[in-house]
């Protein structure tokens, strides 16, 4: 992703304001996890080696409409509130390992099934390692080679605009 369309992630009242560096490197490591797996919130915040579960979150939840913000997950696998059918079209799209609902949960929807979803962020697409990599630089190389499916016409398509499918601040879940 680049850095112009990213800077149309930030919300309406900071648009003259580019992402803070911690945003900035949150996202990139959102763009790492590989199709059909998951990283946590805490493991996000780990592999970075700086903040906690909830700075990633409130991140995701402000910049995170640009990104596969559905492969950035709650550690107990269940569905980001408020965007579990549009999480659960992604996850089949994907073949995301998702674990089936009791008849007790409302709805229905199943969760994630974290023990063979969860990625350790031990290898990107391109077989090396991230934690290898000189700085987030190298990381935005390897990003930036891999195709990304239909482009920026694909958050057009699939409604996926700022403020429409990204995940909302813990405080505001709808």
């Amino acid at each position: 992703m680049s850095e112009q369309s990213r800077e149309r992630q930030v919300p309406p009242d900071d648009t003259e304001q580019a992402l803070p560096e911690y945003a900035e490197r949150v996202l990139n490591v959102a763009e790492l996890i590989p199709p059909g797996r998951v990283m946590t919130y805490g493991d996000v915040a780990e592999w970075l080696e700086e903040g906690g579960p909830r700075q990633v979150g409130r991140v995701m939840a402000l910049y995170g409409g640009g990104v596969p913000w559905w492969r950035v997950v709650r550690s107990d696998g269940v569905l980001l509130p408020g965007h579990e059918l549009r999480a659960l079209e992604r996850y089949r799209e994907e073949g995301t390992p998702l674990r089936q609902a009791s008849r007790a949960v409302q709805g229905h929807v199943p969760k994630l099934d974290m023990r063979r979803a969860r990625w350790d962020g031990c290898e990107v697409s391109d077989g090396r390692d991230p934690s290898e990599m000189r700085d987030i630089a190298e990381v935005g190389e390897v990003l930036s080679a891999r195709p990304v499916r239909g482009g920026a016409q694909r958050d057009a398509a699939q409604g996926d605009a700022v403020g429409d499918a990204r995940p909302q601040a813990p405080e505001a879940h709808t």
